[in-house]
Formats: C-alpha cells, sequence, structure tokens
C-alpha cells in the first residue's frame, strides 16, 4: 500500500516538471521570436522641442549665434551697401567692395555698426523659441512636416522683426554711412550717403556715433522712425524665413533618401539648408533690396521704391542687385546657422533620447 502511494507521489511530481520544462521551452521560444521579429528603435532624424533640455539649448544656442554673427558680419555690410548704391556708382561687386573698404578703413570698417546689429541675438532667441513652439503645437494637429516648417517660420519672423527692426534700422544707416561714389579730380573721396546729416569731419568714438544716429531718426522721424520700413522688413523677412524652413525640410527629406546610411545626418541637413538658402534668396532679393532702400533713407513708400529701382536697374538690375553678395552671405550663413543649429541639439537632447539620435 505504501508502496502505491510512493509511486504514485513521484509520477505526479515527474508530470509536473515535465511541465514546467515545456513552459520554460514555450517561454524562451517566445521570447527568442520576439528577439527576432521586434526591430530595433529607429534613429531619430529631427529632434523635436519636447526632447530638449532648455536650460543648456539657450545658452549655447545664443553663444552659437553671436559667434556666426560675428564671423559673417562683414558679408551683411557688403550685401547692404551694394544694394543702396545706384547702379555700381561705389562698389563693381564683393572683391571689390570688400578691397576697398578694407584698403580705406581697415577691418573696422567691415565691422561698421556691429554692436547695435548684434543685438539681433535677442531677436534670435525670440524667433526661434517662437518656430519650435508652433511647430510643436501643430505636432498636435494632422499637419506634414513641411507646412510645419512653412507655417513655424513665417511666426517666426514676425516676433523676429518686431524685435529687432529698430536696431536695423540703427545699424543700416551705421553700414552705408560715408559710402562713396569714387575718387573725384583732385582724388578725394566723394561721400554720397549721409542720410541724416551727421557731421563726418568731427571726430566721435563708435559709441558716440551710435548715439548720434539714434538722435537723428528720433528727431527727423519722431518715434516711429525707429521701425521706418517695418512693413518692407516683414513683406521681405516673412516669406523669406516661411519658405527657407519649409524648404530645408523638403530639401532634407529628399537628401535622406537618397544618401547611404554612413553620410552623416549632420552634414546632410547642413547642405540642406544651404540649398534652401540659395533658393529663398534668389526668389526674394527685390523685397531685401526694397527693404533696405526704405530703413536708410527713409523716404516713399515700397511702390515708388519699386517703381524707382525699376526705372533705375530694369528688370534685370532689380532682381540681380547685389544678388551674388546676397547669394554668398546666405550661402554661408544658411550652413554656418545650420551646423550649430542642429549641434546644440543633439548636445541638449535629453538622456532619454540621446542613444538613438542619428549624427
Amino acid at each position: 500500500m505504501l508502496l502505491n502511494i510512493w509511486n504514485a507521489l513521484v509520477e505526479q511530481e515527474t508530470s509536473r516538471e515535465c511541465d514546467r520544462d515545456k513552459k520554460g521551452d514555450t517561454s524562451k521560444g517566445a521570447m527568442a521570436a520576439t528577439m527576432v521579429e521586434t526591430p530595433p528603435p529607429q534613429l531619430i532624424t529631427n529632434i523635436e522641442w519636447g526632447m530638449m533640455d532648455k536650460s543648456k539649448f539657450f545658452p549655447l544656442y545664443t553663444l552659437s549665434s553671436f559667434t556666426v554673427r560675428c564671423a559673417l558680419y562683414p558679408l551683411t555690410l557688403i550685401k547692404t551697401q551694394i544694394q543702396i548704391q545706384r547702379k555700381k556708382e561705389a562698389y563693381k561687386g564683393v572683391s571689390d567692395a570688400i578691397s576697398k573698404i578694407y584698403r580705406n578703413e581697415g577691418v573696422s570698417g567691415l565691422y561698421r555698426g556691429f554692436w547695435l546689429s548684434s543685438f539681433q541675438i535677442i531677436s534670435g532667441v525670440f524667433y526661434i523659441s517662437t518656430y519650435e513652439g508652433v511647430r510643436h503645437e501643430l505636432g498636435k494637429y494632422e499637419i506634414s512636416p513641411r507646412m510645419k516648417s512653412f507655417i513655424g517660420g513665417g511666426c517666426a519672423s514676425i516676433v523676429g522683426q518686431t524685435v529687432i527692426v529698430p536696431f536695423d534700422v540703427l545699424s543700416q544707416h551705421l553700414m552705408v554711412l560715408g559710402l562713396v561714389k569714387g575718387a573725384s579730380s583732385c582724388g578725394t573721396k566723394t561721400i554720397v550717403m549721409n542720410p541724416l546729416g551727421l557731421d563726418l569731419e568731427k571726430r566721435m568714438s563708435k559709441a558716440a556715433l551710435a548715439r548720434e544716429v539714434a538722435v537723428r531718426v528720433y528727431r527727423l522721424h519722431g518715434p516711429m522712425g525707429y521701425y521706418r520700413g517695418y512693413a518692407a522688413s516683414l513683406a521681405a523677412y516673412v516669406p523669406n524665413s516661411a519658405l527657407w524652413w519649409a524648404l530645408y525640410t523638403a530639401y532634407q527629406d529628399e537628401l535622406l533618401k537618397i544618401s547611404p546610411a554612413w553620410v552623416s545626418h549632420l552634414f546632410i541637413q547642413c547642405v540642406a539648408g544651404t540649398l534652401g538658402g540659395f533658393t529663398t534668396t534668389i526668389l526674394t532679393n527685390p523685397l531685401d533690396i526694397v527693404r533696405a532702400r526704405l530703413q536708410v533713407e527713409g523716404v516713399g513708400s515700397m511702390r515708388q521704391v519699386f517703381k524707382e529701382l525699376w526705372r533705375e536697374e530694369g528688370l534685370v538690375g532689380l532682381y540681380a542687385k547685389g544678388l551674388s553678395a546676397r547669394l554668398v552671405q546666405s550661402a554661408c550663413f544658411s550652413f554656418c546657422i545650420i551646423l550649430g543649429y542642429e549641434s546644440i541639439k543633439r548636445v541638449s537632447v535629453s538622456d532619454e533620447y540621446r542613444a538613438r539620435v542619428r549624427w
């Protein structure tokens, strides 16, 4: 009797062990199948606003923006001077402008008005916050990435221009101050640009000169003088910004399709930004010329300035005036800004996403 009971217990325990082994084998098989069937997490190619640590992003972005603007400011100055001049009475092109300014004024001449222009860093923070914020909000709806970039870029430009136009007006006055037509018969320079009637013979420090420009603008045009050309700025920069971001996204998507997997995504983004800059510059160059003329000369309306430019330059001149300078400036600026911007986004990304970001 006891032997029978013992045999029954042994058989029962053996049966349980077999069941456990079968379950273990099934579990291992399921795990193996899961490991095979589950694809690896997809690499992140676009770092969104919510993925970043803002305490890292804003200081690094400000430093990067200042560095890029400092390095490329001479191109901005030359572009503005070529746009303001009548025909080619002062400079024949970019290289001619650089050589003449450097010969007459040295390196400081290429950075005239820089410290006022550097306030664009403030507007840049508002600009990029608006761009990323709008894209983040639009991400809640079924909107294509290109349309999100287009709308975000336009909204960002409106905010940025509202902040920066007064500084832009003052810095551009300093940029073109003393723009010369050439040498007269006695070899002296003929000043053709001094719309505020400043005494250029009087020796003043850069700070004093900037203060004098601000005072003269107020006396001649009142408080709204600091927003002279604001409508033209919006007309020039809002489409430019919206198109640039949309084209940047579009070019990036297309380049990703044709590029080998080993090509750096950051490099692709820099190329996409440069191509976007080229395209928008060609499309919006006449608007930028009108904006510069209005802000510096402060007379007439956009329509009147267009008519004057048409009479002076014709259709080809209207599109080509200062285009080479603006293309060089835009290409360099777009490449450097995207390089800094996208690198900083990668550095500022939260730890939970860091391993999945594609460089």
